[in-house]
């Protein structure tokens, strides 16, 4: 009886201490999850932070590339009308160089022509002779010479440079019909002068200037078939192609643009033929 009172004793000892140490453990893990808990608060609060502060660097970031894509498409824009300016500028030195070109070969016509014409010219002896009538009238000439028929070979010689000249000069100040009938006259008077073709396409031009657009399709095709060799064919194709779309008809204006970026490549005429193929493919394209 002894043993046993004292073995209680002894468990009921260890069950008194055994209780507070295991309340003390549940204590500590409880604080340590705690611990861990606030822990993980404070780093949720610092990934905030720092995913505010990427949002609005993101922000930043994407402003200074809008106000980069605007900058870059304004020097693009601002670069294009000056290379546009650029080309201008040389087609026009161009066209004044192909004109001073032209103007000296007809100089030197014209130059032929008068020493032929020169050298067929009579001898004084022959054109004066003492008892010189009018034919006329019949009465004595003074001085023994007797006056040519009227239209003898010299009598009433027309330059071509002047007749060309004036005519363009039509043109220039706007007078379009009369710049037409110049040419015109000019293609007739010397259909072989090597400005025809030249007088052919400002025909066409005046035409198209005027308003008069059906006149100068047939004008600009007359270039192309009558002068199919001459440097003003990419000329009338292109402006064929801007008559072709003032008349409503892109599909006809769409084939001579393409035509001259296809048969004349390195002429200027070629770079504003697709310009205008891309300005008709924008409109067809805001029309869908």
């Amino acid at each position: 009886m002894r043993s046993t009172g004292r073995f209680v004793t002894v468990a009921l000892t260890l069950m008194a201490l055994g209780v507070p140490t295991l309340a003390s453990a549940a204590n500590k893990e409880h604080a340590q999850l705690l611990a861990e808990i606030r822990m993980l608060q404070e780093q949720q609060a610092q990934l905030q932070q720092l995913i505010g502060g990427l949002s609005d660097t993101l922000k930043a970031m994407n402003t200074r590339l809008d106000n980069d894509a605007d900058v870059t498409r304004k020097a693009f824009a601002d670069e294009k009308v000056l290379v546009n300016g650029v080309a201008d500028t040389v087609r026009v030195l161009r066209e004044k160089a192909d004109d001073t070109n032209v103007r000296l070969s007809t100089m030197t016509q014209e130059m032929q022509a008068l020493r032929q014409a020169v050298a067929s010219m009579p001898a004084p002896s022959a054109a004066m002779a003492p008892n010189a009538a009018d034919p006329v009238t019949g009465d004595p000439v003074p001085g023994g010479a007797a006056p040519g028929p009227a239209g003898a070979p010299g009598a009433g010689n027309i330059s071509p440079t002047r007749m060309y000249d004036q005519s363009y000069a039509d043109y220039s100040a706007g007078q379009y019909d009369l710049a037409v009938d110049g040419f015109q006259a000019f293609i007739r008077t010397f259909p072989t002068s090597p400005r025809a073709a030249e007088a052919q396409l400002y025909t066409g031009y005046s035409l198209y200037n005027a308003g008069k657009n059906a006149e100068a399709v047939a004008a600009l095709n007359k270039v192309i078939t009558d002068y199919p060799q001459s440097n003003s064919v990419s000329s009338a194709y292109y402006k064929l192609g801007l008559t072709y779309e003032a008349l409503k008809q892109p599909d006809n204006a769409r084939k001579s643009f393409e035509t001259v970026v296809q048969k004349y490549p390195s002429s200027y005429d070629a770079v504003l033929a697709q310009q205008a193929l891309e300005r008709l493919k924008r409109r067809e394209q805001q029309e869908e």
